[in-house]
């Protein structure tokens, strides 16, 4: 049986939070886990600093982001894991795919179509204003990132559909004119991705202030717990779970029965105090493992450095010899 290749980045500009793990992290361990699936997982640090110019938020993600998906189950016996950075074939495929792609394609990528938007609606006559190179040219190096590993499937948020389409434009431009080498990724959409809520009832979101940590004790979990936001009844008056955000937090935890039970528990006007406890220790019951495995690793961060090292030396062992024939096809060949 021929296996699929699924292959996800992760950036490195921030520590997960539980919406994260809901919507990314705890899903994609679970797919990983197929008999059918070949799954590749790196931290992208590259892209991190293209948005971040902070050293050390850059370092700092890195550790939290790979203790993260370690802690929460992430087999690199199964998975091949690794640092972006750690892979320096990938930086000379994106020259080469550089060297290939249409000006026009990059203008159209939705990220610097908003920064020159951005631009006009302040009265810049520079519409390039403040656009570096990396926002520019992103796309090319997320290609280099996929076709590297000839991923079949690409698990992506609506908002980055096209970056995948961008990497089937590359790849067929490059077979096209030089040799049949590159396989043409597919977007893997998820309908049914939970997509958490925060405490506000928006998507969990930092850019909202509105998230719960992942690794804080018990009690700082329920701390933030509480501050989910309800209404006003009180104990004794029946509720609906569309009342507050809370229900959806914890139906992300839960099973269908004690979901059912739950929402009995509401109309029979259960209070939100208690409600919050229920929910509070719902997610701690489940992270309980995860976080002392996190804290163990986070001690240890060379424990994680020869875990990200054993997967840039397998990686690396495909991506050299894959390279050397996109280097033979373009004409980059020894003499003789």
């Amino acid at each position: 049986m021929t296996k699929k290749r699924v292959l996800t980045g992760v950036t490195t500009t921030g520590i997960p939070h539980l919406g994260n793990y809901v919507g990314a992290i705890r899903p994609a361990i679970r797919a990983a886990q197929e008999s059918n699936t070949e799954s590749f997982l790196f931290l992208a640090d590259y892209h991190g600093i293209i948005k971040c110019h902070e050293p050390q938020l850059i370092h700092e993600s890195t550790q939290a982001v790979a203790a993260t998906w370690l802690a929460c189950g992430l087999d690199p016996e199964r998975t091949t894991f690794y640092r972006q950075s750690d892979i320096p074939e990938i930086m000379e495929l994106n020259w080469i795919l550089t060297c290939i792609t249409a000006k026009g394609l990059m203008n159209r990528a939705h990220a610097y179509k908003a920064a020159v938007q951005a631009n006009l609606e302040n009265g810049q006559e520079d519409q390039d204003f403040g656009v570096e190179m990396g926002l520019y040219s992103y796309p090319i190096l997320m290609t280099a990132d996929i076709l590297m590993f000839k991923a079949n499937e690409v698990p992506v948020g609506r908002d980055q559909i096209q970056h995948v389409e961008m990497a089937r434009d590359i790849a067929g431009r490059f077979n096209h004119r030089f040799k049949e080498l590159f396989v043409l990724p597919e977007v893997k959409i998820d309908e049914n991705v939970e997509l958490l809520v925060g405490l506000d009832g928006r998507k969990m979101s930092k850019s909202y202030g509105n998230t719960i940590p992942l690794w804080e004790s018990d009690k700082k979990t329920q701390k933030s717990v509480n501050k989910i936001i309800t209404n006003m009844k009180e104990p004794g008056e029946p509720k609906q779970p569309d009342e507050s955000p809370l229900f959806e937090i914890y139906k992300a935890f839960a099973t269908p029965s004690e979901t059912a039970a739950f929402t009995q528990m509401l109309a029979e006007g259960l209070a939100w105090g208690e409600a919050k406890k229920l929910l509070a220790a719902k997610i701690n019951a489940e992270l309980a493992q995860p976080r002392e495995r996190y804290n163990e690793l986070t001690a240890n961060p060379a424990q994680i450095e020869d875990i990200l090292q054993a997967g840039a030396a397998k990686a690396r062992v495909e991506a050299k010899e894959f390279l050397a024939q996109v280097r033979d096809a373009v004409g980059i060949r020894k003499l003789g």
